[in-house]
């Protein structure tokens, strides 16, 4: 198996050079120039010779080289046309990494998982843009795609709010979906310095790995996610206000104070001292009415 070389600035600077490939703003392009920390992401990842890898935006193929050395087969999807001829140069030496020019949230990541993987659970590696990296994340959620884990580098601040408690200033609608789904863990945390070119702000890199089965059961799923982003919509206003208020939920005032008294809780709570399992009690409470 060839030898990783990429993964440092010194090659990096070469491959840019070589195909003289401009920085895309719009594709928010920061590739990773440190080894340590692209090893704690295979590591983070758990990578074993069995697994499938979807990597979201792999850019030059820099992690691409090691997840390749690690895994059974990799699926490096990448947004940038005019990365693919890199990526075709830096991975000529790996016969286990398939190259797909596509936007990953228009892409059927369930049926790619049942032709590369047989519908088996897969693993999603990635360094995402900071501008798109709710979306992705909770569309491979949402999307009933078979999902191990997912590993993925994101602005620090976004990490801190995925595993933020109840009633912290980072606890939002983001927490209550991702910890819903997932169990979070901290891997690394990355200086800006780790990147070309570098960014504005330090990344962090988190495993999320998906819960066999939730870790609170709710009767509707649907409906408890609208009372969370009603709730977090009016972050100062109360949560009966702010389900009041909310054009998507149809209850009002009294039915929401009846709910939340039944579920033991004061009427005048603001939706950001709910836990998850406050949230789908309410939830519960409310498909009654």
């Amino acid at each position: 198996m060839a030898e990783p070389y990429l993964g440092n600035a010194k090659s990096t600077s070469e491959i840019l050079k070589k195909y003289d490939f401009v920085f895309q703003k719009r594709f928010g392009q920061n590739f990773l120039i440190d080894e340590h920390v692209l090893e704690k992401i295979i590591d983070a990842a758990e990578i074993g010779k069995d697994d499938f890898v979807i990597e979201i935006g792999p850019g030059i193929g820099t992690m691409t080289q090691y997840l390749a050395d690690r895994a059974r087969q990799v699926l490096a999807v990448e947004i940038d046309k005019k990365l693919i001829p890199i990526l075709q140069d830096t991975l000529k030496d790996w016969n286990n990494v398939e190259i797909v020019n596509q936007d990953i949230l228009k892409m059927d990541l369930a049926a790619a998982a049942e032709e590369y993987n047989g519908g088996r659970p897969v693993k999603v590696v990635a360094n995402l843009p900071y501008y798109i990296t709710t979306p992705i994340i909770m569309a491979l959620f949402e999307e009933n795609v078979p999902l191990d884990s997912i590993t993925v580098m994101i602005q620090k601040e976004v990490a801190q709010r995925m595993q933020a408690s109840p009633g912290t200033a980072d606890y939002g609608a983001l927490s209550l979906a991702v910890q819903y789904y997932a169990e979070t863990k901290i891997a690394a945390n990355v200086p800006r310095n780790c990147f070309m070119p570098r960014p504005n702000v330090d990344s962090t890199v988190i495993c999320l790995k998906k819960y066999a089965v939730p870790p609170v059961s709710v009767k509707n799923e649907k409906l408890m996610f609208g009372l969370i982003k009603a709730s977090f919509n009016q972050r100062r206003k109360t949560l009966a206000n702010g389900i009041k208020n909310a054009g998507f939920l149809s209850f009002g005032r009294e039915e929401v104070e009846k709910a939340l008294t039944d579920c033991g809780l004061p009427v005048n709570i603001r939706g950001e001292a709910l836990s998850l399992a406050q949230f789908a009690a309410l939830s519960d409470c409310l498909t009654e009415i």
